[in-house]
């Protein structure tokens, strides 16, 4: 397992190649729609100001994000023998994604999420197809083929019930074998947040932003009223006090982390003409993936490499139209 020490070194690159990454989770495409996107009904039609179809879910995502900051990625999920199913496969590997475990379904089709987006917030639409399907012991299965251990990666973990329920020995298994473990959990469309509970001591990493978190922390038991004196910061000590150092996306603020110890190490965003959001909690999972992959010692710059990583990506339509390559990302930690 890599060591997660906020305290390490200062260097900004790590002393070796990259470990390899494993995401697990969701496959789709999602058709992203901006302009007058709140739907008026009553037969109204509006005229949208433009609409493009794009590699979608957060695991595509997230995949798309590591493999474009040179870390060799590979991902595990499942799409249909359908034309957006195709699609996905060629978006993934024009990322540089290995689709060798993706699963092809003969009779069922890929998941498609419409997203109706304007620059400060969006709602998503999603019919999810084959993204229920992925289970537990498929991912067992690649990871007990896999030679050498690096990072483990899950999302979308309310999308995916059959995995949700098995991730707990999977988890376990997987850390056994000197897998670092993490979980960006996403929101719970039933927003019931079962689970968890039996998940986070299993976990190296948790990547909520800060609804996910208040959400988390309140389906744990943990007060998340502001009112009870209780701010974010602790609730997310809280929760890595249950195993997991937390974390979290903090919009045009950035990032912040903390450990049980409750220090906490912060980062700030990029000022960007921001274009899409979507998909941008993704690319910053990917740049704190990548930063450990890499080696990077040092927490702070770790969270960096993340809140660049999610702020570059907002420049570009979809989820993965703009996401960074290691010399974007170099050229701006160097300012």
């Amino acid at each position: 397992m890599t060591e997660l020490d906020p305290a390490a070194g200062t260097d900004a690159a790590g002393p070796h190649a990259p470990l390899p990454v494993v995401v697990v989770g969701d496959a789709n495409v999602d058709l992203v729609l901006r302009g007058d996107v709140v739907p008026r009904f009553g037969q109204a039609e509006q005229l949208a100001d433009s609409g493009d179809l794009v590699l979608g879910g957060s695991a595509s995502i997230a995949a798309s994000g590591v493999a474009r900051l040179g870390v060799p990625t590979s991902l595990v999920a499942r799409v249909g023998a359908d034309t957006f199913g195709t699609f996905t496969l060629d978006a993934l590997r024009g990322s540089g994604v290995d689709v060798g475990s993706v699963e092809v379904a003969d009779d069922e089709p890929t998941g498609l999420s419409v997203i109706l987006s304007t620059p400060g917030d969006r709602a998503i639409l999603t019919v999810p197809g084959t993204i229920p399907t992925l289970t537990g012991e498929r991912v067992t299965q690649v990871l007990d083929a896999r030679d050498t251990p690096g990072l483990l990666h899950v999302a979308s973990y309310f999308l995916q019930p059959g995995l949700a329920r098995d991730l707990p020995g999977v988890l376990a298994r997987a850390r056994a074998q000197g897998w670092t473990t993490s979980l960006d959990t996403n929101w719970d469309p039933g927003e019931e947040w079962a689970g968890l509970d039996a998940v986070l001591p299993h976990l190296d990493l948790l990547l909520p932003n800060r609804n996910e978190l208040r959400a988390i922390a309140g389906a744990l038991g943990e007060p998340a009223d502001p009112h009870d004196g209780i701010d974010d910061v602790a609730l997310a000590t809280r929760l890595a006090r249950r195993g997991p150092r937390v974390v979290v996306k903090d919009g045009a603020d950035g990032g912040w982390s903390v450990g049980a110890d409750g220090v906490v190490v912060r980062a700030p965003g990029v000022a960007v003409d921001v274009v899409d959001t979507t998909g941008a909690g993704d690319s910053f999972d990917a740049g704190y993936l990548a930063a450990l992959a890499y080696g990077v010692p040092d927490e702070r710059t770790r969270v960096r490499w993340a809140t660049v990583a999610g702020s570059l990506s907002t420049l570009g339509s979809g989820g993965t139209g703009r996401q960074a390559t290691r010399v974007d990302l170099e050229r701006e930690l160097a300012r």
